[in-house]
Parts: C-alpha cells; sequence; structure tokens
C-alpha cells in the first residue's frame, strides 16, 4: 500500500456509549441500592392490611355499642316514662274518685235524691281514667303490667256505674231497697279485688322491669281504693245511705222503733267483746244471735248479718227475722255455712239491720275477736 493510499482512509472517531436510564419500575440488579423507589414486601403489606381490618373493626364495635346505648336509654326513658304514668292516673282514681265516691254514699241520707246525680259524675272521672291509661305509651317490657292497670281501672269504673244505677232503690222501703243494698255492697267487692290485683300485679311487674333494666331512684304508686270493709256489709250500705229497706211500707206507725244486739253465742260460748274468744269449729258453726225489740212497735223482716274476717276470704251469712213483738227478745240461729280459718285471730261482727222510724243505732252492732280451734 502506498503512502496516497493511507491518507485518502477517513478518520473514525469512536463515541463513548451513554448509559441507558433505567425503567422507574424496574427492580434494580443490587437488591435496591440504585435511587429508584422501592416497593413494600409481602411482610410489610401484610401488616399494613391487618392494621386497616383492625381500625375497621374498632369503629364497627364503636358504632355499635353507640348505637345500642342509644336504644337502651330510649328503653330506659320510656319505661320511666310508663311508672311516672301509672303514677298519675291511679293517683287520680284514689284522690279524684274513689275518696270523693265513698264520702258521698257516707252522707247518702243528706244528699237525698242528688246522690245518684253526683255518683255518675264521678263514673265520668272513672271512665276518662280507663282512656287515658288506654292510650299509654307501654314498652314491651311493661305489657303484663299495663293489662292489670287496665282491669284495675275497670273494674273500679263499672262498679260505680252499677252503684250509680241501684242508689234511688236502695233508698227506698221494702224488699227491693233491701235487694238494691245487697247488690250494693256485692259490687263493693270489685274495689276490694281491684286493689288486691294493683297490689299483687301491676306494681310487682312495673318495679320487676324496672330492677331487671337495672334502673334506680323509682317510686312506684300504691292504690288502695276500699278504705273500710264495713261497706261488704249489706246492713251498713242501708244505713249509710239513708234507706229504711224493712218490709213494712207507708207512714211510720207512732212512738219507738229498734233493735238492741242482746247477745250471740255459739255453741255454749257466749262471746264476749275485748277479749279473745275460742270457739271450736268442727262439726260446723252456727251463731245464736238475741234480738231485743226496744220499741214501742212490732217490726217486720229484720234482717240480722254475720260476718268473719281477719284470714282468708271474708265469709257474710244473712237472716231476715219475719217478726219482732215490742219489748221481746227474739233469738235466731244463722249458721256460717262453711269452715271458718283455724288457728287465726278473726273478727266477728254481728248487725241488726235499721227499721223505719229506728233513731238510736250504736247497739245495733258489736264486733268480737274470735279464735277458732278444731
Amino acid at each position: 500500500m502506498s503512502f496516497f493510499d493511507e491518507g485518502d482512509e477517513p478518520t473514525r472517531v469512536t463515541r463513548p456509549a451513554r448509559p441507558r436510564r433505567p425503567s422507574t419500575g424496574a427492580q434494580p440488579s443490587d437488591g435496591g441500592a440504585s435511587g429508584g423507589v422501592r416497593a413494600p414486601d409481602q411482610q410489610t403489606a401484610r401488616i399494613r392490611q391487618a392494621v386497616a381490618v383492625g381500625i375497621t373493626l374498632i369503629l364497627l364495635i364503636l358504632i355499635v355499642l353507640g348505637v345500642r346505648g342509644c336504644v337502651n336509654s330510649r328503653q330506659e326513658n320510656a319505661m320511666r316514662d310508663y311508672n311516672s304514668d301509672v303514677t298519675g292516673v291511679i293517683t287520680d282514681s284514689d284522690r279524684q274518685v274513689m275518696q270523693p265516691f265513698f264520702s258521698l254514699l257516707s252522707n247518702g241520707a243528706k244528699e237525698g235524691q242528688d246522690l245518684q246525680v253526683q255518683v255518675n259524675q264521678l263514673r265520668q272521672g272513672a271512665d276518662d281514667d280507663v282512656k287515658r291509661a288506654e292510650g299509654f305509651d307501654v314498652p314491651d317490657e311493661m305489657a303484663e303490667a299495663q293489662d292489670n292497670l287496665l282491669l284495675v281501672l275497670n273494674l273500679r269504673a263499672d262498679a260505680i256505674r252499677k252503684i250509680a244505677d241501684k242508689i234511688p232503690t236502695a233508698q227506698g222501703r221494702g224488699t227491693p231497697a233491701r235487694q238494691a243494698n245487697e247488690q250494693i255492697a256485692g259490687q263493693m267487692q270489685a274495689f276490694l279485688a281491684s286493689d288486691v290485683v294493683y297490689s299483687q300485679r301491676v306494681a310487682p311487674h312495673i318495679k320487676e322491669a324496672l330492677d331487671d333494666a337495672g334502673i334506680e331512684g323509682q317510686t312506684i304508686a300504691t292504690s288502695r281504693s276500699l278504705r273500710d270493709l264495713a261497706w261488704l256489709n249489706p246492713d251498713v250500705v242501708q244505713e249509710r245511705l239513708g234507706s229504711a229497706s224493712s218490709g213494712q211500707t207507708g207512714e211510720v206507725a207512732p212512738g219507738l222503733h229498734g233493735h238492741g244486739l242482746e247477745s250471740v253465742s255459739v255453741g255454749n260460748v257466749t262471746l264476749q267483746p275485748g277479749v279473745t274468744n275460742r270457739v271450736a269449729a268442727a262439726g260446723g258453726v252456727t251463731f245464736t244471735v238475741a234480738v231485743a225489740n226496744q220499741g214501742d212497735n212490732n217490726e217486720s223482716d229484720v234482717r240480722v248479718s254475720v260476718s268473719v274476717r281477719g284470714a282468708g276470704k271474708p265469709i257474710t251469712v244473712n237472716k231476715t227475722i219475719p217478726q219482732t213483738t215490742s219489748k221481746q227478745t227474739t233469738r235466731v240461729s244463722i249458721p256460717l255455712g262453711q269452715s271458718p280459718p283455724v288457728g287465726q285471730a278473726t273478727t266477728v261482727t254481728v248487725s241488726i239491720g235499721k227499721v223505719p222510724g229506728e233513731q238510736k243505732l250504736d247497739n245495733n252492732r258489736q264486733s268480737y275477736t274470735v279464735l277458732f280451734t278444731r
């Protein structure tokens, strides 16, 4: 090759190769020593997931507890409100209806024919109490108490209505008046029953529901409509209403009228007031009542009543003497008809019904403490 031939070759310049920029998502071959972002490993991802799940669960629990707390608070407030509603209506029944009702009956002779009108006004108040209770917002826990509360109020309203219907007849004379007084005394049992239902069914169920819910500081109202058990005796009803329910009709004969309770005996035991009388109950109990006609006139259809109270259900028996003779004593035997409570002190009350024209009544009635034995 000649000199000129070499000079004609073009000169080649070799440039250094430009380094290639790695892609953003590429893993560096040296385990992350380069400047790229390293993705979390599998363990780190799981930890993060577990933390997220835990936070979610905590939030859910807090939400559930919050909702439950609101529900419980609402239920507790509803039970408190119901107890307050019951207190209001039963207090109104006792004070605004039953107390004035018995006050009117006790002054029946003074009230005269206006008595029925005034009792009917109180009956409207009793009906209003029923409607008021029917409108209560009743929590499920108080459902049984509510059913019994309505029974209590309905017993009272129905009894007042039936008594009001009988008042004009009871204040008259003769057999119809006597029967009306018996029916009124029978309706008094409804008031007694209402008191038992309230004390044994309404108040305990309210207390149980409040205790189960852990609600404290609540006062549960008490109730008693029939405060004088003497109203269960037809003779007492007759006397207080001012009726003259003997068999006599027309004008009252001149002179003194009336009877006195001379003695009461059972077998060979003559009962004495103020002491405990022990009476054998084996073979049945029959009271012998000595009724003295202390007036100037013979009397007809004279009613004698014997009641036994103080243990178990009260027992009341009646017997009518067709006629008593002036200034004479008549003895009447009155079988009790059932076994009296044994081993417990009882109160035996014997009374003689008022006759037309009779003014003195304090000797018509006597009570004895009797312990019946086997």
